[in-house]
């Protein structure tokens, strides 16, 4: 154990030791690193209050930063989760907020669920060499499929799947171990089959080269069964606890290993000492024509993971809110339904994590005007069409009668029981509304 520049390196992770330059959070503090890259780093974050029962975020959670003028690859990883969200098998986010660090530097935070199993390289390598036990690696990858297959029906690739970026959390239904694969590191995701000129834009392959396929390094092209090849790299790996090309006796360069992907024509050496499901699994990853390469769908359905027994859909489940951007009308009126100012007094911490200064939005102004323009409008004109109903109805009890004084009735409108609303309401609004 040791480190340099004021920094203890702890195993895989890093604590720094100087001041907290980033800066806390409104309803979290910042802990230790516990990693860095070249969009920033990660930092393990937990809650100021942890036991309230009225928190929008897990008592421990993972703060990935980097200073606003640097944060365009975290901001981009941001779209992409708001826009893949629903799967348990993807890495939750619950929103971003900015920060400002002792040297008065701005922040961007994405605030992400924290993966305490530590990551799938970490869980290979701690093997010893021989890989995972078959059952363990069928299980993660039967998890990464689901996520995969979310990914890429909502119309995204990954593009930079690997097992430093699958992180193992505590699995709710305490199965397979009790830990779940989730799939993290959204930062090179891209849309699938982007224009013509959105390629010519970006004409070089994203990821790393030890689990490209050969479409991305002949011809550029990262779509869907580029994310399954690396998929069948990441099973290898887990089966036979190295990575894939590790035959050789000599270690690759990064151009030798494009070189023997692209114009060798080849793909890595399946072993023997794996079941038959298995092998046939990871030829239906290694098929060199992306168009004849089995789908993650597909492999959903293969006899490597079929035999598992079903433990649950994929999909998430738990009373934590997805993200701030959607807030339940109902906890709202959890806070706001006290009449008394001592009761309400025992909320005001509670609130501060929703203050106007925290980033919410992905709403424009006239996205905001629109939605505001649109509840008055239709509160409006329900209360006109209430009212010409009433009117109506008097009016035609008048003329049967032959009476012709006014009617009292439309007067009292506004009082009527039939107007109030029943509380509590529940249904979802964006938080910038």
């Amino acid at each position: 154990m040791g480190g340099k520049g004021g920094e203890i390196v702890v195993g895989e992770r890093v604590q720094e030791t100087g001041a907290n330059e980033y800066g806390d959070g409104v309803a979290w503090i910042r802990g230790s690193m516990i990693g860095k890259g070249s969009f920033g780093c990660v930092y393990s974050a937990t809650l100021r209050n942890p036991r309230s029962k009225y928190s929008y975020f897990p008592s421990v959670m993972a703060v990935k930063s980097a200073e606003v003028s640097a944060s365009g690859s975290i901001q981009k990883e941001r779209e992409v989760l708001s826009n893949v969200k629903g799967c348990n098998d993807i890495i939750r986010c619950f929103g971003e907020e900015t920060t400002m660090g002792e040297t008065g530097v701005m922040v961007f935070n994405l605030l992400l669920e924290y993966g305490s199993g530590g990551t799938l390289a970490e869980r290979i390598k701690n093997s010893g060499g021989g890989g995972l036990p078959e059952f363990e690696a069928k299980v993660f990858a039967r998890c990464l499929l689901r996520g995969l297959n979310h990914i890429h029906k909502v119309g995204y690739v990954h593009c930079d799947l690997k097992p430093d970026n699958i992180l193992l959390v505590p699995d709710s239904r305490e199965r397979r171990g009790g830990l779940r694969a989730k799939i993290g590191d959204f930062g090179l995701a891209k849309r699938e089959k982007q224009s013509k000129k959105r390629k010519l834009l970006e004409p070089y392959w994203r990821g790393t080269p030890m689990y490209l396929s050969p479409e991305a390094v002949l011809e550029n092209v990262q779509e869907a069964p580029s994310d399954v090849w690396a998929l069948g790299c990441i099973v290898l790996e887990m089966l036979t606890g190295k990575p894939p090309w590790s035959e050789e006796s000599k270690e690759l360069s990064g151009e030798e290993l494009l070189r023997k992907i692209g114009e060798g024509r080849e793909s890595p050496r399946i072993p023997n000492g794996i079941s038959k499901e298995a092998k046939d699994f990871l030829k239906g990853c290694f098929v060199r024509k992306s168009m004849y390469r089995l789908t993650a769908d597909m492999l959903l359905h293969h006899p490597f993971v079929e035999g598992l027994g079903e433990d649950d859909d994929g999909e998430e489940h738990g009373e934590l809110v997805e993200d701030l951007n959607e807030i339940e009308f109902e906890s709202i009126l959890l806070v706001c339904g006290s009449e008394s100012d001592s009761e309400l007094s025992l909320f005001e911490d509670e609130w501060d994590v929703v203050s106007e200064d925290d980033s919410f939005d992905y709403w424009s102004e006239d996205d905001q005007d629109y939605a505001e323009d649109e509840l008055i409008t239709s509160s409006v004109s329900e209360g006109i069409e209430e009212e010409i109903k009433v009117v109506e109805a008097a009016s035609s009890l008048d003329d049967d009668a032959g009476l012709n004084r006014p009617n009292k009735k439309s007067r009292q409108i506004s009082s009527s029981p039939e107007r109030r609303e029943h509380y509590p309401v529940s249904f979802t609004i964006p938080a910038a509304v």
